[in-house]
């Protein structure tokens, strides 16, 4: 079953989902940032609590990393976030003369995620999430669900990283298709293909998957 078969029975389970921007890149940045290693819910209440907190980004760059602690306490990990929050701020702040990333918008997506790359804490899935969210390049964020979906289906080899599945599975999902790829595989992997007791029985894909568990 090819990328493009894929696609269509996932669209057809789980309807069409036509791009929106979600953000400016900086808020999209911080957003992915703070959704690292706990849940949306908890992760969405401590941005809003960030921007609620302070009157602009600058104001966060400037601020003690205490008080970034404080105002994103509701989301995991938040003292290791606050500092690099602050880091990455006042280095685009350095360099761009203004914490806004617009310059992006005219940069190839291979230029604007090596510059986003290259910020603190920042790896492929926060910089491609800026990318496809915020800035609509047709890039191709990996997280945990489509990692482990992309696996079982085969379209990744079993021992590929997180790294080397981001560059796999981008060569092979059409531009024009990656941001229904990325959303149904990830409707996908929460729905029918869970990490534990996947409903294989119920899978629309299984006769393409060639690790049946159940």
């Amino acid at each position: 079953m090819s990328i493009e078969e894929i696609i269509e029975l996932l669209e057809q389970e789980y309807g069409r989902r036509d791009w929106e921007q979600e953000g400016e890149p900086v808020d999209v940045l911080i957003r992915t940032i703070l959704s690292q290693n706990t849940s949306d819910r908890n992760s969405g209440r401590a941005f809003n609590s960030l921007k609620a907190g302070f009157d602009d980004w600058e104001a966060v760059a400037s601020a003690p990393v205490e008080c970034i602690a404080e105002a994103i306490k509701s989301g995991g990990l938040f003292r290791i976030k606050a500092v690099r929050i602050k880091q990455l701020l006042q280095q685009i702040e350095e360099e761009q003369g203004h914490i806004n990333l617009d310059s992006l918008k005219s940069q190839t997506m291979t230029e604007a995620e090596d510059y986003l790359t290259h910020l603190p804490g920042v790896g492929y899935k926060t910089a491609r999430c800026v990318l496809l969210f915020s800035l609509g390049k047709p890039s191709l964020p990996v997280d945990t669900h489509i990692f482990r979906v992309a696996k079982r289906l085969g379209l990744i080899d079993s021992r590929a990283s997180i790294g080397k599945a981001h560059v796999l599975l981008q060569t092979q999902v059409p531009p024009s298709r990656a941001y229904q790829f990325h959303v149904h595989m990830i409707e996908h992997g929460r729905q029918i293909c869970r990490a534990r007791q996947p409903y294989c029985s119920r899978c629309l894909l299984r006769v393409a998957c060639p690790n049946l568990l159940y």
